[in-house]
């Protein structure tokens, strides 16, 4: 009897071995896969702060264009009510905010979006590989991802209206005085989300409101 039980034993030992050797490499599966999610969503997380940041110094520097034509009602109704172009690059800005998050931009990949739409696309990876794990062959690879943001006006324009010519008086000489009034007249109003209007007053155009109240920025599912 007691060799039978031996025996039984003895072929039981391989079983364990075989079990807790398979559990083990199931644990490092899950582990890697953790890892290489962890990764992914790490590199996620730096593209969308790059794809932001790039907009966003777009739009702060857009400011210079704004302040030159914010008395031309044309201009200012094809900004807010047509298709807000900026002309600004933001992609230096991508570059830091992407460093910032122990990524890079991939090839220097920032692109400005076309198509009427106003923004940028990045492409951005791991500054670190995933490292040493039981898939050799993603050791030296990099986790990368994309991202997309726009600015969009938060606000609408609004063109004055235009004042009734003065009726003719007979007086055409007695009002050389006022012939040649060069002083300029609001183009309008902005109307923005808390529905205040801003009447764009030409002896304080210094009043302007913030970029970030005028335009704002999101990320872009596209």
């Amino acid at each position: 009897m007691r060799v039978g039980r031996s025996r039984e034993s003895g072929q039981a030992v391989p079983i364990y071995i075989t079990m807790v050797a398979g559990l083990l490499f199931l644990a490092l599966a899950f582990f890697t896969v953790g890892q290489a999610g962890a990764a992914r969503n790490g590199a996620q997380g730096a593209a969308d702060a790059a794809a932001l940041a790039a907009a966003q110094e777009s739009r702060d520097q857009f400011r210079l264009d704004l302040e030159a034509n914010l008395l031309d009602p044309g201009w200012l109704d094809d900004v807010f009510n047509g298709n807000p172009l900026g002309t600004y690059d933001g992609c230096r800005a991508a570059s830091q905010f992407a460093a910032l998050n122990d990524a890079q931009l991939v090839d220097g990949d920032c692109r400005a979006l076309g198509g009427g739409r106003w923004g940028f696309t990045v492409h951005v990876e791991n500054q670190k590989p995933m490292g040493e794990n039981i898939l050799s062959a993603a050791e030296n690879k990099r986790a990368d991802a994309h991202a997309t943001a726009v600015v969009e006006p938060r606000c609408s324009f609004e063109p004055a209206e235009e004042a009734e010519e003065p009726p003719a008086d007979g007086n055409d000489g007695d009002d050389e005085g006022d012939e040649g009034d060069d002083t300029p007249t609001s183009p309008g109003s902005l109307v923005c989300d808390d529905g205040v209007p801003w009447t764009i007053e030409p002896e304080h155009l210094d009043l302007l409101p913030d970029m970030a109240d005028l335009f704002s920025v999101r990320l872009d599912e596209d």
